[in-house]
């Protein structure tokens, strides 16, 4: 699944890892920030300006990720999961396992662990934002906070979609495991929600391709 990966640190004894591939969507991350929606949302900065918000709030939503994979391993442990540790790559970031939960409950309580850890920083970004607002702190720094209050929110609902591995998936096994007490059923049921998911990222990934949206920005007219 990965390439050639570098350890950053270890938290509450996970090792944090990253990929190589992640360097691709920090860039992206960073060039869409500093060069599209900072510019947009507020004009008349200096373009150094623009790429240190980029950066600020690449760097800040890698280290929501981070939380968010940080809470699937804490609660993992509790329930005697074995974990290999923390890997961010192209796509997100990964709570690696060794083995499958050994109950549904242990399932659920691992997998609704990252969606309400985004929540939480979610509230807690979107407080700060509120605050500085009343308290006139600069407009760079209340960009940066009310865009990670912004895409914390959007991380937690859809990691909630019922399409497996997504956690929203994993709870939906979770459930039909302890309805059924079939995780091999259970896993066939919440696989082919995952597929169909797929199959629709890709129809408007292709629709917006058609449409010249290639990277989230205005269609051609």
């Amino acid at each position: 699944m990965f390439g050639k990966r570098i350890t950053l640190f270890r938290l509450f004894g996970f090792a944090v890892h990253v990929d190589l591939s992640w360097i691709v969507i920090a860039v992206l991350v960073t060039w869409s920030l500093a060069a599209g929606l900072f510019p947009f949302q507020f004009p008349g900065l200096s373009t150094g300006t623009y790429w240190l918000m980029g950066i600020a709030g690449s760097l800040g939503l890698f280290g929501s990720i981070i939380f968010h994979e940080m809470s699937h391993s804490l609660v993992a442990r509790r329930f005697g999961i074995p974990m290999k540790g923390i890997t961010l790559f192209i796509f997100g970031g990964v709570a690696e396992m060794d083995d499958e939960p050994p109950s549904p409950k242990a399932e659920f309580s691992m997998a609704i662990a990252g969606p309400l850890s985004s929540f939480f920083l979610a509230a807690v970004f979107y407080g700060l934002y509120i605050v500085g607002m009343q308290g006139g702190w600069p407009m760079t720094f209340n960009g940066v906070i009310g865009y990670l209050g912004v895409i914390n929110a959007i991380l937690a609902v859809f990691n909630l979609v019922p399409a497996f591995p997504l956690d929203g998936g994993r709870v939906f096994r979770s459930i039909l495991w302890g309805w059924r007490k079939d995780i091999r059923w259970a896993t066939r049921i919440s696989s082919a929600f995952g597929s169909a998911f797929g199959l629709f990222l890709i129809f408007v990934g292709v629709l917006n391709a058609l449409r010249g949206n290639f990277i989230g920005g205005s269609g051609s007219s």
